[in-house]
């Protein structure tokens, strides 16, 4: 009888073939370029005179879309702060220390600190916006142009020593900003020669890296110089004291 017989179990399935490795994936591909560049003229010698350099904001004003602010060097607790943000202790010292400047001040002092164009333990910055425009945030945009005088004092003379430097950059470039900002750099330092003010050119217009301590300090800033033969602070103008 047929229904008394073992019904014929079904085979298994054989297993599925192995799936072949995929060593090439399609990807869409997104990169983002930063480029910082900044320019920087040779020093003009101005007479040692607190007035003089109350004036140099006015020497920017000219030139400069925005109201001119002017960025005191960094205070002595404060003297490590840097914007690279791969050091994170310097950076979170540089966004304590500079909380209070525009974002046109804090994107300017950004490119030309990242650049070495400015030395803030020392140099005092009036900057503005120089050319192109904001975003929403108040930020410039990445082919706008800032810059300015910066200045420092003479650690010899006790002169003023003013540069014009201009900075622009970040997502991208354009073939234009270079000219421009070219153009705007001669015209600063222009104005400064038109000023009245200028001594002269200075033989040296940047201060060199401090490799040691020196002994002098400022007994008004407490800056210490890194000659041993300065007579006059850099960064606040008053004489050095050597310490003990």
């Amino acid at each position: 009888m047929s229904f008394l017989r073992r019904k014929k179990q079904d085979a298994a399935p054989p297993p599925p073939p192995p799936t072949p490795v995929q060593e090439e994936v399609t990807a869409q591909e997104y990169s983002l370029r930063i480029s910082l560049v900044a320019r920087s003229s040779d020093g003009l010698r101005l007479p040692a005179d607190p007035a003089v350099a109350a004036a140099i904001p006015g020497i920017v004003e000219p030139l400069s879309q925005t109201t001119v602010e002017t960025v005191s060097p960094l205070p002595l607790e404060y003297s490590d702060a840097s914007p690279a943000i791969e050091r994170f202790n310097e950076v979170q010292q540089w966004v304590l220390a500079r909380r209070d400047v525009s974002p046109i001040g804090r994107h300017g002092l950004y490119v030309l600190e990242m650049t070495d164009a400015l030395d803030m333990t020392v140099d005092t910055f009036s900057c503005g916006l120089l050319h192109g425009d904001t975003d929403t945030s108040g930020y410039p945009e990445y082919n706008a142009i800032v810059g300015g005088l910066a200045s420092h004092w003479d650690e010899l003379s006790g002169e003023l020593i003013v540069r014009a430097v201009v900075g622009w950059g970040g997502k991208g470039l354009r073939g234009d900003t270079e000219r421009i900002g070219q153009k705007l750099l001669s015209s600063l330092y222009q104005q400064v020669v038109a000023s009245g003010y200028s001594l002269g050119e200075a033989e040296q217009a940047r201060l060199p890296s401090i490799g040691g301590r020196s002994g002098l300090t400022c007994a008004h800033c407490g800056y210490e110089a890194g000659n041993a033969s300065a007579f006059y602070c850099p960064k606040c103008g008053m004489r050095m004291a050597r310490g003990a």
